[in-house]
């Protein structure tokens, strides 16, 4: 998928280990933490306890089994002392969960009153052990979620650390599934402990496939890299990002794929840059026009357009809209193409070929604005672009978006970055 990470982490690790067993020593010393007895319905799949009236037809509400567990001795996190505290915290900071149904679900819960929570097991001896008691290991949520800060050096939290260059997160994204995780215990468990909170959750939705829950016992599950092998790269992150709307569950097709992989880059970005760069590599000597003559209405209407792109995109980054980000620059590479029929540079070339020049340069320029937005999506194809305008390997960030293609600046041959995906089986099912 052509993405990566900074650090990846294991829990096992032992810097993990002695940064939890850190983190459970402050909230025993704040008096967070007490000794207790546990039993209740336990989810192996969800790793969570439920109470009786949270069970549906004798499941999780996520659909998975449950087992009671018997009495046995646990550690509890006095949970219940933090209600009070996350409401008044949810209602200072109003954007702190998004999207708005899954804030509306994590008041009602909290709402509904919060119970101490067991943090600690004996029936298994894996994980880390509570220290002090090797007889318990803890809870898996509590070891988990403290992997935000461990990673980042906790208990180090002096000047110039990474903890303080890096805490608190602007951002976790996380499955809707582990939102009351991450939303409830995991603030209470920071305020106990006296620690900064992340200033923002955002709990992403399911992908279905067909209307249907994607499952192993449907037999439907979807394989990235098949989906790579068979589409691409970029044209799989482009569905997947552009596809339905980030934060609601979202459905997949083959069919919708290529649908939309074929219309907005092979037909739309792709056609758009080919007879562009083709007329400029053909008829202005291999080079951007070297002189461009007064801008029309049109002109500057495309390059308004283009120009405000950054930040439309920029805020619907801001607020998770990822398909909103696509949309922007979807819709403004209609509007090029549009502007394309309309100016009709290859009747200028006959009539006015000063114009043309103007006209092609105004193209490429909002071609390179394109590009540039979208590499965060589309980087492969975006990068190829970007290499046939000979635009600087240093001048491809957003901070050089209103740093205008260079008059006469040398162009490569074009050559097409998106063939259309052709899958005859396919189209024929859609025709019938």
């Amino acid at each position: 998928m052509n993405i990566s990470n900074d650090q990846f982490i294991r829990t096992t690790e032992p810097n993990h280990k002695a940064s939890v067993q850190n983190f459970w020593n402050v909230l025993v010393e704040n008096g967070f933490i007490y000794l207790g007895y546990y039993e209740g319905w336990y989810s192996v799949r969800d790793e969570c306890f439920y109470t009786e009236m949270e069970l549906v037809d004798g499941k999780a509400p996520t659909g998975a089994d449950v087992e009671w567990v018997t009495k046995e001795p646990s550690y509890f996190f006095k949970l219940s002392a933090f209600q009070a505290k996350l409401l008044d915290y949810y209602e200072k900071h109003p954007q702190c969960i998004a999207p708005e149904s899954r804030k509306n679900e994590v008041l009602a819960f909290v709402r509904g009153g919060l119970r101490d929570l067991s943090i600690s097991r004996t029936s298994f001896t894996w994980g880390v052990p509570v220290p002090g008691d090797s007889d318990h290991v803890m809870y898996v949520w509590i070891d988990a979620l403290a992997n935000y800060i461990s990673a980042l050096g906790y208990p180090d939290v002096s000047e110039g650390s990474k903890f303080q260059k890096f805490w608190p997160a602007s951002l976790h994204m996380v499955g809707k599934d582990i939102l009351r995780f991450h939303a409830v215990y995991w603030p209470a468990f920071l305020m106990a402990a006296e620690l900064p909170l992340p200033k923002r959750l955002f709990a992403h939705g399911w992908w279905t496939k067909e209307g249907e829950k994607i499952s192993k016992s449907l037999g439907n599950v979807i394989d990235p890299v098949e989906l790579v092998n068979k589409y691409g790269v970029d044209q799989t992150r482009f569905f997947l990002i552009s596809d339905g709307s980030f934060g609601n569950d979202c459905d997949f097709s083959d069919l919708a794929m290529i649908s939309k992989v074929n219309t907005n880059l092979a037909n739309e970005l792709g056609n758009l840059c080919q007879r562009t760069l083709s007329m400029v590599y053909k008829n202005c000597n291999k080079a951007v026009p070297t002189k461009v003559g007064p801008y029309s209405t049109e002109d500057e209407a495309l390059l308004n357009r283009i120009k405000a792109l950054s930040s439309v995109t920029g805020q619907a980054i801001a607020h998770q809209a990822l398909h909103k980000y696509t949309d922007a620059i979807i819709a403004a590479v209609w509007d090029a193409n549009k502007y394309v029929d309309t100016m009709a540079p290859w009747v200028l070339k006959k009539t006015d070929p000063e114009r043309m020049d103007t006209v092609l340069y105004v193209l490429l320029e909002a071609i390179r604005q394109i590009s540039i937005l979208y590499q965060p999506v589309i980087p492969s194809a975006s990068s190829a672009i970007l290499d046939q305008l000979n635009v600087p390997k240093d001048e491809r960030t957003f901070a050089h978006l209103l740093t205008p293609i260079k008059l006469g600046a040398s162009i490569m041959q074009p050559v097409g970055v998106f063939p259309r995906i052709e899958v005859p089986e396919l189209i024929e099912t859609q025709s019938r």
